[in-house]
């Protein structure tokens, strides 16, 4: 089972993003992807007050392929009982944060009472983790250590520039995961995979905008073994999810 744990329902008119849930199924059947994590693109709740109902409707509307991942501000005074409103009401398996679109500190206390609360369910927190500030390895490394029991996932993986120093972090830190969308390195998966382990290693595509067929292909290209691409392609985030409780 090919599981993507990156894939975006939203509606941006500004960017001129329309993605939808069906959008999602359509790309996902395109690379033979059985199921995938879905987040929005925007935070909450300052764009989309309702971006949790979107979500969840998505599930509701593919019960069998599509999971949850909520996206909030960390700066929102309601943002743990949103946060445990996506766990318990609506049965969300994760937490996204970007701290370039909000501006948020990994290891802010407000972002660090989200990524407990997230520890208290064993949900995995899903980082953008790219070039910008505030996004880079070596900064969620510092949130990564003060919460040691909670499953950090480096999304993109350091992005173009800090793609070694993810995988530097990866070896560090016992509870980093890295992640593999939309990023360049077919080499670098292979890296990834033979120094942090192929257990700590994720497929995500960051679609439907990012294609999850040219993101797999990426993967496959790396040259893994049978065993550890199966691994990264679906039995590392299976096990994160099926831990959710």
């Amino acid at each position: 089972m090919i599981i993507d744990a990156h894939m975006h329902v939203d509606d941006v008119p500004a960017l001129g993003w329309h993605l939808g849930a069906d959008l999602c199924i359509e790309r996902m059947d395109e690379a033979e992807i059985e199921r995938a994590v879905v987040m929005t693109i925007t935070d909450l709740p300052e764009v989309n007050p309702h971006a949790l109902e979107l979500i969840a409707e998505a599930i509701r509307q593919y019960p069998n392929r599509l999971y949850g991942f909520a996206r909030i501000h960390p700066w929102y005074p309601d943002a743990v009982s949103l946060l445990e409103r996506a766990f318990t009401d609506l049965h969300f398996k994760g937490l996204k944060l970007h701290p370039v679109t909000t501006s948020a500190h990994p290891a802010g206390e407000d972002t660090l009472r989200l990524i407990r609360t997230a520890g208290e369910h064993s949900a995995p927190v899903l980082f953008h983790c790219g070039d910008e500030p505030l996004s880079t390895p070596l900064v969620i490394a510092q949130a990564a250590r003060r919460c040691p029991d909670v499953t950090f996932i480096l999304g993109h993986m350091g992005g173009y520039a800090h793609v070694d120093e993810a995988i530097e972090v990866g070896e560090l830190l016992a509870n980093v995961v890295l992640e593999t969308s939309a990023f360049p390195y077919p080499g670098k998966v292979r890296e990834a995979v033979e120094r942090v382990g192929p257990d700590r290693v994720l497929f995500g595509s960051d679609g439907p905008a990012c294609s999850p067929l040219l993101e797999l292909e990426k993967v496959r290209l790396a040259g893994l073994s049978a065993d550890s691409e199966r691994r990264v392609l679906g039995d590392n985030v299976r096990e994160l999810l099926e831990a959710v409780r």
